[in-house]
C-alpha cells in the first residue's frame, strides 16, 4: 500500500509558479524596495537599508526567472501584453528596477563595476522596450479610445528614462575623464528627453482626467507615477547640478538646470494633495475595496523617490530647509512599503496553486 504525499500549497506554488497572469509591472516591487532602501539610509537606518537592499536583489532575480519562464510557456500572452495600451508600459519597470539596483550598488556598496553593468542592462532594455512598445502602439490597426487606453502607468516610460540619467550621473562622479564627460552629456540628454516625454504624456492624462467619465476603478495605483516621474526628474537634475564642476557644458547651463529641477519638484509636490484627495474619494466616498494589487508598488515608489529627491535637491541647491520634508516622507515611504509587503505575503500564502 502506497501513501500519497501532499505538497503544502505555498511550497507547491513556489516550485510550480503560475506565471500566465504575471503583471508586466511587477518589477515595480524592486523599484519601490530599492528607493525606500535609499530613503532609509539617508535618515540613519543602515540596517533597514541593507535589509531592503537584500529584498530588492532577491526579488529582482526571482522576477527575471518568472518573466523568462512566462516567455517560454506563454509567448503569445507576453506579446499580447507588450501590444496592450494599458499593460505594455508596465514593462518599463524592468529598466527602472535595473537602474535603481545599480544605484544601490554604488551608494551602499561602492561597487562601480557592478553599477556600470546594471546601467548597461538598463540602457539595452530601454532601447528595446521604447522602440518596440511605441512602434506597436503606432502601427497596430485596432486601438482603444483615449479614456480606455491611457493611465498613469504610461509615465513609467519617463521614470525609466530618468532612472538611466540618475545612474549615469552617479557613475560619472566615480569615473575618470573622458568617460565622466561622456556620461554627464548622456545623462543631460536623457534628463531633457524625459522631461519632454512627461509633457507629452501628462497632457493626454490630464485631458483624460477632466473630459471623460472617471470611475473609482479607473483610479488605479499607477496614477501616483504622476508624482513619481517628477520626483525622479528632480533627483536626476540635482545630481547634474552637483556634477557641473566636472563638465563645462553643465556649468554653462547650470541656472537652467536649477530652474527646471525646482520646476519638476514643485510639479511633483502639487500632485501629492491631489492624489490623496482622489484616493479618499475612491476608497472612502465611493467605497472601492482596498486589497493588495501588484500595481500598489507603483504607489510606494513615488513616496520613496520624493523623499530621496527632496533630500538631494536640498543638498545640491544649498537650501538646507527641506530636510524635515524629506525625513517625513522617508518614514511615510517605509510605512507604505511595509503595508504593501504584508499584503503581498498574505496574498502569496492564501492563494492556492492551480
Amino acid at each position: 500500500m502506497t501513501t500519497k504525499t501532499t505538497t503544502p500549497p505555498l511550497v507547491s506554488r513556489l516550485l510550480h509558479p503560475d506565471v500566465d497572469g504575471l503583471s508586466p509591472a511587477y518589477f515595480g516591487m524592486v523599484m519601490a524596495t530599492g528607493i525606500v532602501s535609499l530613503a532609509a539610509n539617508q535618515i540613519g537606518l543602515p540596517i533597514v537599508a541593507w535589509a531592503l537592499f537584500g529584498v530588492a536583489g532577491l526579488a529582482y532575480l526571482v522576477l527575471w526567472w518568472l518573466t523568462l519562464l512566462r516567455l517560454l510557456r506563454h509567448p503569445r500572452r507576453m506579446l499580447a501584453d507588450v501590444s496592450d495600451h494599458l499593460r505594455g508600459p508596465g514593462f518599463f519597470t524592468m529598466v527602472a528596477a535595473s537602474s535603481i539596483l545599480g544605484s544601490q550598488c554604488l551608494i551602499l556598496l561602492e561597487l562601480t563595476a557592478v553599477g556600470f553593468a546594471f546601467w548597461c542592462a538598463a540602457v539595452v532594455l530601454w532601447l528595446g522596450l521604447t522602440y518596440t512598445i511605441f512602434t506597436i502602439f503606432t502601427v497596430k490597426a485596432e486601438k482603444p479610445t483615449l479614456d480606455k487606453g491611457i493611465n498613469g502607468a504610461w509615465l513609467l516610460a519617463v521614470v525609466a528614462t530618468q532612472s538611466i540619467a540618475v545612474l549615469a550621473t552617479l557613475l560619472a562622479a566615480r569615473l575618470e575623464q573622458p568617460y565622466r564627460l561622456d556620461l554627464n552629456f548622456l545623462a543631460l540628454s536623457m534628463w531633457l528627453w524625459g522631461g519632454m516625454l512627461y509633457i507629452w504624456m501628462m497632457s493626454l492624462i490630464f485631458y483624460r482626467y477632466t473630459f471623460f467619465a472617471f470611475s473609482p476603478g479607473d483610479l488605479s495605483p499607477p496614477y501616483w507615477i504622476n508624482m513619481g516621474a517628477m520626483a525622479i526628474s528632480t533627483l536626476a537634475g540635482s545630481f547634474l547640478i552637483q556634477n557641473a564642476q566636472d563638465a563645462w557644458f553643465l556649468h554653462s547651463i547650470q541656472p537652467f538646470i536649477k530652474g527646471f529641477t525646482i520646476f519638476y519638484w514643485a510639479t511633483g509636490t502639487w500632485w501629492i494633495p491631489m492624489l490623496v484627495i482622489l484616493g479618499i474619494w475612491r476608497h472612502i466616498y465611493k467605497r472601492f475595496p482596498l486589497r493588495y494589487d501588484p500595481l500598489y508598488w507603483g504607489a510606494v515608489f513615488p513616496l520613496g523617490m520624493y523623499a530621496v529627491a527632496t533630500h538631494q535637491m536640498d543638498q545640491a541647491m544649498g537650501f538646507h530647509f527641506l530636510g524635515t520634508v524629506s525625513t517625513a516622507f522617508s518614514w511615510v515611504a517605509l510605512g507604505a512599503w511595509g503595508l504593501a509587503f504584508v499584503g503581498y505575503l498574505l496574498t502569496l500564502i492564501r492563494r492556492r496553486p492551480q
